[in-house]
């Protein structure tokens, strides 16, 4: 055979490999178009579906609450101050410890308000006796006033007495006059009968000054005795202001000594004790705090344009970092802040500027806690929280 024969074939064989390699690259072309066609598909179905599931979400879910985790526990923490200034003398608590509302705190000194709780009462027996003795004394002016009135009838008497005297020694002179020109009458019986006379009268003149002298000491009489009646009238040994005065001076000293013993005037637990044994405290000075762990609330910064369905009495759930998600708290909205938290800063933002970039603001929303689940799961102020609210609950 010659080479030329030889060739013929080989050349054919070559030819149909080409068009088999030719027919494998093809079919593989349309199997990838095919299976990039099945990923576009695929993309666009799992596309479709996330837009489905998310505005499902958003119209069922989302739209039917608002959640935040900037939220924290507060509450209205009570000061400790005393109302008297003086020297601790005893300490009974300490930082951490649970009180209850009235139990004992601390001890003031407290002689100088023993003292003077002593003195007020001295002074309240003194002012009822000075009271017993303004009584006994208009009982006493009354009765002088009466023996004044009694001696006017007795001046009176005499008065009628010495007219009645005086009337017959003008009598006895006029007769004896009238028989002294005939000399049936001696000159020393007219001068006798003429010094009757004057005597009568001047026992007349006695008699009237003595009872114009009684009647103005009865009047006198009288006056004092109003005049020292008016200082009691209406009053008893209750109602005397002398009395009512010394009575408050008692009450305000008993008011003093009790407020050298200080109490818890909430329950909660004792937090920031600044006072020791010895030293001088101030009135108002602040000795301790407590934390009133049975009434807290949580304050949560929600963004602003999350408030726009959210209303005071709506239900909220939340969670505390301190438990974990498996202890849920829950509360209700009881109201909004007066401004954002940037409004009440030390130093406000400043926004009238070329640059201004507009942020976000998040408005405090108070949500009340359940007395019964705090009670149970104890807080403590600042704790983190996360806060959800039931736009869909009624109020």
């Amino acid at each position: 055979m010659t080479d030329t024969e030889q060739a013929a074939p080989a050349a054919h064989d070559d030819e149909a490999n080409a068009e088999n390699a030719s027919a494998n690259t093809g079919g593989e072309r349309v199997i990838a178009k095919r299976s990039r066609k099945k990923l576009l598909i695929g993309l666009g179905i799992a596309v479709v579906a996330i837009g489905i599931v998310w505005f499902l979400y958003e119209t069922f879910i989302a739209s039917r609450s608002v959640s935040t985790d900037n939220a924290y526990v507060a509450g209205e923490n009570a000061q400790v101050t005393p109302l008297t200034s003086g020297r601790v003398v005893e300490v009974l608590v300490t930082d951490t410890q649970p009180v209850r509302r009235g139990q004992l705190l601390f001890r003031i000194e407290s002689s100088d308000q023993e003292i003077a709780v002593q003195q007020a009462q001295a002074n309240l027996a003194q002012a009822q006796r000075k009271y017993g003795q303004s009584l006994a004394n208009n009982a006493a002016l009354g009765a002088a006033a009466g023996a004044n009135e009694a001696q006017i009838s007795t001046a009176q008497a005499n008065l009628a007495s010495a007219r009645a005297t005086l009337t017959r020694a003008q009598q006895d002179y006029s007769r004896r006059a009238a028989l002294a020109g005939s000399g049936a009458v001696s000159g020393e019986e007219l001068t006798t009968a003429r010094q009757a006379l004057e005597s009568a009268r001047a026992g007349y003149a006695q008699a009237e000054a003595a009872i114009a002298q009684a009647q103005e000491n009865a009047r006198s009489a009288r006056r004092q005795e109003e005049a020292a009646k008016a200082l009691t009238r209406g009053t008893t040994d209750r109602t005397a202001p002398e009395i009512l005065l010394a009575q408050a001076q008692l009450a305000q000293a008993k008011l003093d000594l009790e407020r050298t013993i200080v109490r818890a005037p909430v329950d909660g637990v004792i937090s920031r004790r600044t006072i020791q044994v010895g030293q001088r405290v101030q009135s108002g000075q602040v000795a301790m705090m407590i934390v009133p762990v049975g009434q807290l609330y949580v304050d949560a910064n929600f963004k602003e344009n999350q408030l726009g369905k959210v209303r005071t009495g709506q239900n909220a759930v939340l969670t505390s970092d301190f438990y974990g998600g498996d202890v849920k708290y829950h509360g209700k909205v009881v109201g909004f802040s007066g401004g954002t938290g940037a409004a009440f800063s030390l130093i406000p933002a400043q926004n009238a500027t070329g640059n201004w970039i507009k942020v976000v603001q998040r408005l405090p929303v108070r949500i009340q806690l359940d007395p019964r689940e705090l009670k149970e799961h104890p807080l403590r102020v600042g704790l983190s929280m996360e806060a959800e609210i039931d736009l869909t609950s009624e109020r």
